[in-house]
């Protein structure tokens, strides 16, 4: 992005949260720190900001119902932080619309590596498709993979994540095919934010949650035992905007 990015950290500690600030502030990120939900939302409809570092411990409403509020409404890419590091609390976090998770006490490093990472997704998701397909038309939905966006058959929006539209996109084009995760990573270079099987899961949960929401009348993507995901709904791909 031509701009300097502005991050907001949502952190009740604020040791930590200053710690992330100087660091991050070190590495020419614009940065703002509140302390709670509230100031949050006062925050974010005030401001424009490209990503939030969120805590799970928060006095009030906690990280992982802000998460799922944010996501209701906002692409915005969410990283969240916790000192708990039990498994089901980063599944729960990722299911909730996270791009990512981060276990304190981390190295402030690694923060800085998660927060580029995440960035050059966003990047990347936001740029021309790399597919020759301008739109995708399947069972009466419509893709425009140039301003990458998702209409049902009612013309209603379905608002997306860049990697569930990134994932759906690269399913819809190799429709009848079954792709292990591992292709699904691959084949969207590590753009949905996705780097084992167990993330593949959740985010194909995501999507397949957003097309049910949206209407669709059956399940496209179908899981297949020991080989991956398919996606069984006949696709028409175009090279132009007919």
């Amino acid at each position: 992005m031509s701009r300097t990015p502005h991050i907001l950290i949502v952190e009740d500690d604020p040791e930590i949260g200053m710690l992330m600030k100087r660091h991050l502030v070190a590495q020419d990120f614009k940065v703002t720190v509140s302390t709670n939900g509230v100031e949050m939302d006062r925050l974010l409809a005030s401001d424009r900001f490209d990503l939030v570092i969120l805590d799970i411990m928060l006095p009030g409403e906690d990280g992982i119902s802000l998460c799922r509020r944010v996501r209701a409404t906002s692409t915005l890419p969410i990283i969240i932080v916790s000192a708990k590091s039990d498994d089901i609390d980063r599944v729960i976090g990722l299911e909730v619309g996270a791009d990512d998770y981060v276990s304190k006490p981390f190295n402030p490093r690694e923060l800085i590596a998660r927060v580029r990472a995440l960035f050059r997704r966003v990047e990347m998701g936001q740029a021309a498709p790399r597919a020759s397909a301008k739109r995708v038309s399947f069972e009466g939905w419509e893709m425009d993979c140039t301003t990458r966006t998702l209409v049902n058959p009612e013309k209603s929006l379905v608002t997306l994540t860049p990697g569930e539209f990134n994932l759906l996109q690269v399913m819809a084009e190799r429709s009848g095919r079954v792709l292990s995760r591992d292709q699904l990573v691959d084949l969207t270079y590590g753009q949905i934010g996705a780097t084992n099987g167990r993330s593949v899961d959740i985010l194909v949960s995501r999507l397949r949650a957003k097309l049910k929401a949206g209407g669709a009348g059956y399940q496209f993507i179908v899981t297949v035992r020991s080989g991956g995901y398919e996606f069984v709904a006949p696709a028409v791909l175009y090279s132009g905007h007919a």
